[in-house]
């Protein structure tokens, strides 16, 4: 049955890895230690299925934090050896831990002073020994029912990267707003926008002063279409705002006496402000937690920087 092939194919692969968790010794705090210190790159190595985790695991650690490349040993040894430099560090990746391609990049590496740290599945083999720190993600058995296609030994390979990546994110500090930098594109990258990106800004913005009678807000209101307008002193610090529920509420009080009267009378002295470099995805939350549709950005001085609007929101996919 093609299920029970499947099952089983998932049951080895997740026993691959739960079998690497009583090896996270002092040789792991070792090649953690090793990566964090490095001030280079930390260069991925390794041949055919090794070669295709590496390269992932070298994106991982660059996209979080740690600067990362991936080097292929055979063209290493066909002029790309220079890519390694003093300052570096290799993580080479082979199950048998004997391929030639990579052996001979470890001396090269040896000879520049370069740290080695191995993931292996046999300690004993010339590429484990040779390095200052092997990490061992040995296995029982591969999932293919042939027992010849790598499948769980770059499972476990590749699940040991990622635990190294995600210790050294946690080392390096590394944030969310961090993340956010090295990933500006797609749809992660607009969950990563920010306040400043989607505000509207300048003329854009509307304003009136606290001694603007009603009559002239709701012009304003109505010519720039966000259903608010701030209301700013004349050196441009917020003092207030009025929004389109504010004006229903103060109707429902007052009738039309209300287009007399100044901002100043009507304004909301305390709106919800957001800072300009806040995630975009966290005025969501506010948004959604105060239960109102727009947010007013200002600087440390108290001057009107932008407003940030649902709808803003909306436009990127995010809702």
């Amino acid at each position: 049955m093609p299920r029970e092939t499947a099952r089983k194919v998932l049951e080895i692969e997740s026993e691959a890895i739960r079998e690497l968790i009583p090896r996270l010794d002092e040789s792991f705090d070792r090649a953690v230690g090793t990566l964090h210190a490095c001030s280079g790159r930390v260069v991925v190595s390794g041949m055919g299925k090794s070669g295709l985790i590496g390269q992932k695991i070298s994106a991982t650690l660059a996209s979080t934090g740690t600067p990362s490349l991936f080097l292929h040993p055979g063209e290493a040894t066909h002029g790309d050896l220079g890519r390694i430099v003093e300052g570096d560090v290799l993580l080479a990746l082979s199950n048998s831990g004997d391929t030639e391609e990579l052996l001979y990049l470890a001396s090269w590496a040896k000879r520049l002073g370069v740290p080695l740290v191995a993931l292996t599945g046999n300690p004993r083999s010339p590429l484990a020994q040779a390095a200052d720190v092997h990490l061992d993600v040995a296995i029982r058995i591969e999932a293919c029912p042939l027992g010849l296609a790598p499948t769980a030994s770059t499972t476990a390979a590749l699940a040991m990267g990622d635990a190294l990546a995600m210790v050294l994110l946690e080392r390096r500090g590394f944030t969310v707003e961090d993340f956010a930098v090295l990933h500006p594109g797609g749809r992660l990258g607009k969950k990563l926008l920010r306040v400043e990106d989607l505000m509207h800004t300048g003329d854009a913005i509307p304003r009136v002063h606290p001694d603007t009678i009603m009559k002239e807000v709701l012009f304003e209101m109505t010519q720039k279409r966000l259903g608010l307008t701030t209301v700013t002193e004349a050196d441009g610090t917020l003092a207030g705002m009025i929004s389109d529920g504010d004006l229903r509420r103060l109707m429902e009080r007052h009738g039309y006496s209300l287009l007399d009267r100044s901002a100043a009378e009507c304004m909301t002295s305390s709106p919800v402000l957001v800072g300009r470099k806040e995630l975009a995805t966290r005025a969501l939350d506010l948004l959604e937690a105060r239960k109102i549709t727009s947010l007013l950005v200002v600087d440390e001085a108290g001057h009107i920087e932008g407003v940030l609007h649902l709808h803003d929101l909306w436009k990127t996919e995010m809702i």
